[in-house]
């Protein structure tokens, strides 16, 4: 599992301008199976995608299909982590070891 901190590059007027297709590059993601969860960082610098991907090197060239990578808008750190201990109701996150 990876959690994946972009930082915004840009004045929010640019990356706002998109937005849209950012959300459609996520919405592709989640109905594959390699999104467990995203959102923005407050205040809003850039944002934050937990996923699931066989390697590092396979989840960089999926955000390299993200709008904001192509126009070069943030900054991607890749942080891998194994969750060994979770609370109750996120139990399934095990299931991305």
């Amino acid at each position: 599992m990876y959690v994946v901190s972009l930082s915004y590059k840009v004045d929010l007027s640019e990356v706002d301008k998109y937005i849209e297709e950012h959300v459609a590059f996520l919405e592709k993601h989640y109905e594959k199976g390699n999104f467990i969860a995203s959102g923005r960082k407050v205040p809003r610098t850039g944002g934050v995608i937990l996923a699931h991907a066989e390697s590092k090197e396979s989840l960089m060239t999926i955000l390299q299909e993200d709008p904001f990578f192509e126009a070069d808008l943030a900054n991607y750190e890749i942080i891998e982590f194994v969750p060994t201990k979770v609370a109750q109701g996120f139990e399934s996150l095990k299931n991305f070891i």
